[in-house]
């Protein structure tokens, strides 16, 4: 799904909040739909496979060590062939694999994350993935439309408008996950960011 098509979604999550709709329409209104995997192998995510996870902790080239581990959480369930093979919230975790911290010599702070494990049920699958887009999260919001619309919209209002709110300022990422401070300082990304990460090697997953 892209991102305009995301925020299309939570621009309609937003006008079921607004109306306080009935919990069973505004589940039908609200709900944007699963990720589907590119692929006709069963349980296979294929190379190239994007999902979007949020970081449960802050990351930052100023504190960060290499191989420092983090986890994240899948923003929105990747489904096959009307099977759920990635449920939401399933961890994914990752690895700090370089750091430059910003100095005199070296400008701008840079992070080099790699995603290498996703658990789902409790049962760990090995990926090979990299980041390839920052999301600035809205965090807050996401409890507001809960409260005001029932657990319908509010899943959507948490997961997706408050995860999809447009490029994080001050990155840029390049090649092989590589994450860097557009302004010449340390960067660093904030727990509750997503990120948008991108399979380098097929990876399966179902049972």
């Amino acid at each position: 799904m892209t991102l305009s098509s995301r925020i299309r979604h939570a621009v309609a999550a937003l006008a079921v909040v607004g109306s306080l709709a009935a919990p069973a329409a505004a589940q039908s209104i609200a709900n944007p739909g699963p990720e589907q995997v590119a692929s006709a192998r069963p349980n296979e995510m294929p190379a190239g496979q994007e999902l979007d996870v949020r970081l449960q902790t802050t990351l930052d080239s100023d504190t960060a060590q290499p191989e420092d581990r983090f986890e994240a959480t899948t923003v929105v369930d990747l489904v096959q062939d009307g099977r759920v093979l990635v449920p939401a919230g399933s961890v994914v975790r990752g690895l700090v694999r370089d750091v430059h911290r910003a100095s005199r010599t070296h400008r701008t702070g840079e992070l080099t994350l790699s995603f290498d494990e996703v658990v789902i049920g409790g049962q760990p699958h090995a990926i090979r993935a990299n980041a390839v887009d920052t999301i600035k999260s809205e965090g807050v919001r996401g409890e507001a439309g809960r409260i005001a619309a029932g657990a319908g919209v509010g899943a959507i209002v948490g997961g997706i408008i408050g995860g999809v709110k447009g490029a994080l300022a001050g990155i840029l990422i390049g090649a092989g996950g590589t994450i860097a401070a557009t302004e010449g300082k340390d960067v660093e990304i904030p727990a509750g960011t997503v990120l948008r990460i991108r399979l380098e090697e097929p990876a399966w997953v179902g049972r």
